[in-house]
């Protein structure tokens, strides 16, 4: 029997696992993007929500002058979920005005030809394309007699009756000097 002081063995020290606190790190960056992302979006649409116009409504006078053609459809996922719908096309100013904002309205249908969404948008002209698609509002740079610019529309709800066919646009107010 000791009676000295003993020595007392501590426990062996346990090796911290930092992958579930990098996981969790990822995941927070990933959502604090995807808000960025949505935020940008919103502002570059410079607070114009949708709105609904009669599905008669009457069309502008000059739309004739501009020809909308070259229509492609997309998708992307939001990280915080969800996902965009993109309608990307050209326009073209055919007439003798200089064209400062387009006010277009877009239909969806469903397998019946029936309207399932109708949404009013104001044009938006793609700035550029690298390093991402950003995007301006007409009034940004104006359209003039002759010249011929990329457009995007971008909806953040789609009906899940839509039928997936390109959805008729009509333009429904110019602003032309």
């Amino acid at each position: 029997m000791s009676t000295g002081p003993q020595l007392i063995r501590s426990a062996p020290r346990e090796e911290r696992n930092w992958l579930p606190l990098a996981i969790a790190a990822g995941l927070v960056l990933l959502l604090a993007a995807g808000a960025i992302l949505v935020l940008e979006r919103q502002h570059a649409r410079q607070a114009a929500t949708a709105t609904v116009a009669p599905i008669g409504a009457r069309l502008d006078p000059y739309a004739a002058s501009l020809p909308i053609t070259r229509l492609a459809l997309s998708e992307s996922e939001i990280p915080a979920g969800g996902k965009l719908t993109y309608l990307d096309g050209h326009i073209a100013n055919q007439g003798g005005r200089t064209v400062t904002a387009v006010t277009v309205q877009v239909l969806f249908r469903n397998m019946a030809r029936e309207v399932t969404q109708n949404e009013t948008h104001p044009l938006l002209f793609i700035r550029m394309r690298e390093p991402y698609i950003d995007v301006e509002p007409v009034s940004a740079a104006p359209l003039k007699p002759g010249s011929e610019k990329e457009f995007r529309l971008i909806f953040e709800r789609v009906s899940p009756d839509w039928d997936g066919a390109f959805p008729e646009i009509r333009i429904l107010h110019v602003e032309a000097s």
